[in-house]
């Protein structure tokens, strides 16, 4: 996607609306449109990231990605996988542990920080499932937090088999 059509418009604009404000006006429109021109960049780019989060919240567990191409961005559509039909035998337990869904809709931007090492193997395991890293992160979290939901349920004694870590 070609961001210079979108900076040019506004160059555009601001040129249009400093013409009523004079000569000055003009001169200090031409001499501020050359540095905007990265900083509206950058803030088309935000706005796409934030687009496609939200987009990918949507889709989830499908996902968009954002990605820069020689300073272009490019989007990376990453449908969801369509699940074989759960046989009659499946719990609904082991349904939501497949296809952990987003709940309320809402989404909320975090910043995690990984060493290198477990970050290649996030993507690694995301590529092998066929999902971005921010699905799978967010299927990662979804399923320890309902593993752990549902081993402190087993603990308080709603039933007869603990699971769960030992050290």
């Amino acid at each position: 996607m070609d961001l210079t059509r979108y900076v040019d418009e506004l160059q555009r604009q601001l040129s249009t609306a400093a013409a009523a404000g004079g000569e000055d006006a003009r001169d200090l429109a031409a001499r501020l449109t050359a540095p905007l021109d990265a900083a509206v960049r950058l803030v088309l780019l935000d706005a796409l990231s934030d687009a496609t989060g939200e987009i990918s919240a949507e889709l989830a567990p499908g996902s968009v990605d954002l990605r820069l191409r020689g300073g272009s961005p490019e989007f990376v559509v990453a449908p969801a996988q369509q699940p074989d039909p759960p046989s009659p035998s499946e719990s609904a337990s082991e349904l939501r542990h497949q296809r952990p869904e987003s709940e309320g809709g809402a989404t909320s931007r975090t910043t995690l920080r990984l060493p290198d090492h477990l970050k290649n193997q996030v993507e690694l395991a995301a590529a092998r499932d066929g999902v971005s890293v921010n699905s799978w992160l967010v299927r990662a979290v979804a399923g320890s937090l309902e593993q752990q939901s549902s081993t402190s349920a087993t603990r308080s004694g709603s039933g007869r088999r603990v699971t769960g870590w030992a050290r």
